[in-house]
């Protein structure tokens, strides 16, 4: 009995139980909504130092600058090229699978979210005031903030080097303890965060677009099982079925939470603990994944494109389909620095190849269900980059 009593199966039957009472007793799990945001907001509390500290003690123990470039390669590259082949799957799956609209009632709805420009999004990786950028939890200043701290202290004299990297180990351990606790409430967390979700949306709107939904879901999962599964195989050399076992909790609170930054305590205790993945390079490249990583977004947000073409009767050709391969796959790995984030780079996607930004409010009424799907794809593409560049890195696996 104890061992089926674990974190994870109680996660499993929160999610469960949370489907179950926003079908059954929808107004009871709307007035329970209070828990899951407390649940998030633990989460979110300890994501910021945790992201600061973690990558600071994986550069400061590296023996020299040339491994956080060897480690930092890999980790880009292998973003880079997973996020390109999620957007390749969305389209070919897209494509593969004709939509029938004819249901689907068109709107005059305006969308208004801000313009995204590329000038702007590359000033906005630079913080004017670091202290500010931790305040308001912006991952990616505290992320290039962190590096450029860990490498001035690995320049110092060893006198004045080790007391600073002694406090922070210290701090790494002690973070990794809080994250323990807040993680064994999962359980009543995505409980709580599962059930708002059904009873606020209802089943009705995701039936009303339930072609859009399955494509979604379809693509993503052919993403998730088959191109990272296997690139784990041959590349990374484990089992991915093995590994998913002992990190699917972390994949079950990304789901329940939609956040992959909320969810990276969970990610770095599991791969850490469990999947016994270096701590270095957890520390690194987790915190890098969480912010740039969107594997699932961006196969989300090409498979919009082409749904809203049809729905328009826009026939896209096939420049226009390499267009939103492209502005998918370069806004999805810009989309957590952006304030509304899945809107704005929808909207860079949109206007890529002329389709009308009303079409984004069709779809917007099932888009917190499918972030649910599209966010676990993002963290087990973390966690798998995680495993794969540990063994690079460490030249055997872990």
């Amino acid at each position: 009995m104890k061992r089926f009593l674990t974190v994870e199966n109680l996660t499993v039957v929160g999610i469960l139980l949370g489907i179950a009472g926003g079908i059954l007793v929808p107004d009871v799990m709307l007035s329970l909504k209070f828990i899951g945001d407390i649940f998030l907001n633990l989460l979110k509390m300890i994501v910021i130092p945790l992201i600061f500290v973690s990558i600071f003690m994986s550069i400061a123990s590296l023996s020299s600058i040339n491994d956080l470039k060897n480690m930092g390669s890999k980790a880009i590259l292998y973003y880079f090229m997973t996020t390109a082949l999620a957007v390749f799957t969305g389209i070919v799956i897209t494509n593969i699978i004709q939509f029938d609209v004819s249901s689907i009632q068109k709107t005059d709805q305006i969308i208004n979210v801000n313009s995204f420009t590329w000038e702007a999004f590359l000033n906005s990786l630079i913080p004017s005031n670091i202290f500010k950028s931790f305040a308001e939890g912006k991952a990616i200043h505290v992320i290039l903030f962190s590096i450029l701290f860990a490498v001035a202290v690995v320049g110092l004299m060893k006198n004045k080097k080790d007391p600073v990297v002694g406090f922070f180990d210290g701090s790494n351990d002690a973070l990794l303890k809080i994250a323990k606790w807040i993680i064994s409430l999962s359980p009543v967390g995505v409980f709580s965060l599962i059930g708002y979700v059904v009873a606020d949306k209802g089943i009705g709107v995701i039936l009303s677009l339930w072609q859009y939904v399955v494509v979604v879901i379809i693509g993503i999962l052919i993403h998730a099982v088959f191109n990272l599964g296997l690139i784990g195989y041959l590349v990374g050399k484990f089992n991915p079925l093995d590994y998913f076992k002992k990190v699917r909790e972390a994949i079950l609170v990304a789901f329940s939470t939609c956040s992959s930054s909320a969810t990276l305590p969970v990610s770095l205790e599991v791969a850490t603990e469990k999947a016994k993945v270096d701590k270095k390079v957890a520390g690194f490249v987790l915190p890098l994944g969480a912010t740039v990583n969107m594997d699932g977004t961006a196969l989300y947000e090409a498979v919009a494109a082409i749904f809203i073409a049809s729905v328009f009767g826009i026939e896209l050709s096939l420049f226009q389909q390499i267009i939103i391969f492209v502005t998918a796959t370069l806004a999805a790995i810009g989309a957590a620095s952006i304030p509304s984030a899945g809107l704005v780079t929808m909207t860079l996607v949109f206007s890529a190849v002329g389709l009308p930004l009303e079409g984004i409010a069709i779809i917007i009424a099932v888009d917190r269900f499918l972030d649910m799907f599209r966010t676990a794809t993002n963290v087990w593409g973390d966690l798998i980059g995680a495993k794969i560049v540990s063994r690079f890195v460490n030249g055997k696996d872990k």
